[in-house]
């Protein structure tokens, strides 16, 4: 078969870090190719690479079989690459033509035509059957037609070979099979496609074949058809994975929390409209939705980051709205947030005294009303090393020197040690490669089968109805039903997600 892409001897180096060790990747004409592999394997850098954003320390790249050298991005475009990042690269209050065709305008002298650019993309769409409104402004739309909106923009630009960075991030379930869709159409029509990302079910169901890349090297590049999921895994990380945790038959108990009615609004838009829910002794109450459905909101609000403008938030009998973060841990909420840079750690700090952040004022580091208990301190981080598998030099190493992944550890680690009473997970596995995914679930199913209350709220999907008992479901701000995870699909959740109530769904 024909080669569209041909890279040899790549590497790739930083400062102190060999992303990209020799690698020799190949991509045919009119594939989806996979691109797989923990955080770190180097998968953005080769891509990068690819796409003129980065020029290689070493390694030959060749298209369609002629040798190029990109110094930029505009290179690799007038080699006919383009590509559609994890975050869109849309600017929202301007029309979807114009972000189109920005930066190569339709133009008659210094006179932007835009009925023209908006006849040449109604052209463009109707050629690849994906049909969006050209003159619809990018705020108006949907995250799906967003990303739509990204691959036209490439196919504008005439691209043959297009790389898409993560691609169902932020997509429901029925737009993730539109995505499939469009991806098989591109395919049929004779381009070129490779997908980084790190979920098998668009793996299995999208690529023709995929590579695994493992610290910077090529394990193998394999027929998807002549593989699975867990085979994947295991080149990725080395080992047999199992997501999901071990999941024991446990009573529901009593409630633990009760949100009720509550409602915020953060002075621009009503991010939380009168939700209520309970989440119980024993079980894990996941909470699905795309991203800025106000899970974070809630999320901030139950532990006290911001104050709701009406509603309850009961915890073990007590209405805690409007107390103080620092008392509501102490009563026994772990909390992990979504930012662990930003809100779970210090990053100039020792991952020993990241260990007791925010419970450094407990009985058991405290002596003489002021003196921490160094011993007992040390003890404590040494235990959450062995007990997470954290990787590092030792415990005074500082958190901002970690990677993502052992970052993420310390902040689980430290939530749930400290969490006597519930756990509330937002977005536990963000941006960790799937070795972490496997100790998190573990962490928090062990917390659930111990008889804790888990309030677990991502973005992923599969994530939540893997660990869930019971899932309610966000969309923009309102809770459209609470379903049994046991019984509930991901179709039923996705035509929640997109605004249908559980009766519609």
């Amino acid at each position: 078969m024909d080669i569209a892409i041909k890279m040899s001897g790549i590497t790739m180096r930083f400062p102190g870090v060999l992303a990209n060790d020799n690698i020799d990747f190949s991509v045919r004409r009119a594939e989806v190719h996979a691109l797989v592999g923990e955080n770190g394997a180097g998968k953005s850098t080769l891509m990068n690479i690819l796409y003129g954003l980065y020029i290689p320390t070493a390694g030959e790249i060749e298209i369609w079989g002629q040798k190029k050298v990109f110094h930029s991005v505009p290179d690799a475009m007038r080699a006919g690459i383009g590509m559609v990042h994890q975050h869109f690269m849309l600017i929202p209050h301007l029309t979807i033509a114009d972000n189109i065709v920005l930066g190569d305008e339709p133009c008659k002298g210094n006179r932007y035509l835009r009925a023209e650019a908006v006849k040449q993309i109604e052209a463009v769409c109707n050629k690849y059957d994906m049909h969006i409104d050209p003159t619809a402004l990018v705020s108006s739309v949907s995250l799906g037609v967003r990303q739509r909106v990204e691959i036209v923009k490439a196919l504008y630009r005439k691209a043959e070979i297009i790389i898409l960075d993560e691609p169902t991030a932020v997509l429901t379930p029925q737009e993730i099979d539109d995505l499939g869709r469009v991806l098989q159409k591109l395919k049929a029509m004779g381009k070129t496609i490779i997908i980084i990302t790190h979920k098998m079910r668009e793996v299995m169901n999208f690529s023709d074949r995929v590579t695994v890349l493992r610290r910077g090297k090529i394990v193998d590049t394999v027929s998807t058809d002549e593989t699975n999921a867990d085979e994947i895994t295991q080149m990725m990380v080395g080992r047999s994975v199992h997501l999901g945790g071990d999941r024991k038959a446990v009573g529901i108990g009593k409630s633990v929390l009760r949100v009720e009615n509550l409602h915020y609004h953060n002075g621009r838009v009503q991010k939380i409209k009168d939700v209520s829910f309970d989440v119980n002794e024993g079980e894990v109450f996941g909470i699905a939705g795309i991203d800025n459905s106000g899970q974070k909101e809630i999320s901030e609000a139950i532990t006290g980051i911001i104050k709701a403008d009406k509603g309850k938030i009961i915890f073990d009998g007590k209405n805690i709205a409007g107390w103080q973060t620092e008392k509501i841990r102490h009563a026994g909420i772990g909390f992990i947030p979504q930012d662990r840079q930003k809100s779970g750690l210090a990053l100039g700090m020792s991952v020993r005294e990241n260990m007791i952040l925010g419970y450094q004022n407990l009985p058991e580091y405290k002596e003489r009303g002021f003196l921490l208990k160094q011993e007992a301190i040390a003890k404590s981080a040494g235990d959450k090393i062995e007990q997470y598998d954290i990787r590092l030099s030792g415990p005074e190493a500082v958190a901002g020197t970690l990677s993502g992944g052992n970052q993420q550890k310390v902040v689980v680690a430290r939530e749930i040690g400290h969490a006597m009473r519930m756990i509330l997970a937002d977005q536990p596995s963000r941006g960790v490669d799937i070795g972490a995914i496997e100790l998190i679930h573990k962490a928090l199913i062990d917390a659930r089968n111990e008889g804790k209350a888990v309030l677990l709220i991502s973005l992923e999907l599969d994530e939540v109805m893997l660990l869930s008992d019971r899932i309610g479901v966000l969309h923009d701000g309102k809770l459209m039903g609470i379903l049994d995870a046991k019984d509930a699909t991901r179709e039923q959740i996705g035509l929640m997600m997109a605004g249908g109530g559980v009766e519609h769904a």
